[in-house]
């Protein structure tokens, strides 16, 4: 069973979804637009949501994470009950992602050494998602 997370943009999900598909190297994402879905006369689609997505993917080192954006006059709060925990037996992989992402975001607690895991480390990013980093080699565990 796998557990998929779901992260919502207030019209920055293309940006969002670009940037986090370089960070970390998967394929570039296949985007469905809210226009782009079959019309329905009784709930005529507003033009300012036509180009905002409805649904993309990517595959972050074997999870599924999902992404789009809120639909016009819906509510959106940035970063709410949201954070994603990278667990890495791959010390350098895991200080690549931290590096990138703390691009224009604000590091919580920088990488460092905790009694559960020899790296670790929090932030939020620009788009307000909460990352968890975490190396994980066996020796030291929660």
């Amino acid at each position: 069973m796998a557990v998929d997370v779901y992260l919502n943009f207030n019209g920055n999900c293309r940006e969002a979804v670009e940037f986090y598909a370089q960070v970390f190297g998967t394929e570039q994402p296949q985007i469905m637009t809210f226009g782009e879905s079959p019309p329905n006369p009784e709930y005529p689609l507003p033009k300012e949501a036509k180009n905002l997505i409805m649904h993309t993917r990517l595959n972050i080192d074997g999870s599924n994470v999902m992404f789009s954006d809120v639909f016009p006059g819906m509510p959106f709060v940035e970063g709410s009950n949201i954070s994603l925990a990278l667990v890495s037996k791959n010390e350098d992989e895991l200080r690549s992602w931290f590096g990138k992402l703390k691009e224009g975001g604000n590091v919580g607690m920088d990488l460092q050494e905790t009694f559960w895991s020899k790296c670790y480390g929090q932030l939020k990013d620009k788009f307000g998602i909460e990352w968890l980093f975490s190396y994980e080699n066996g020796e030291m565990a929660m």
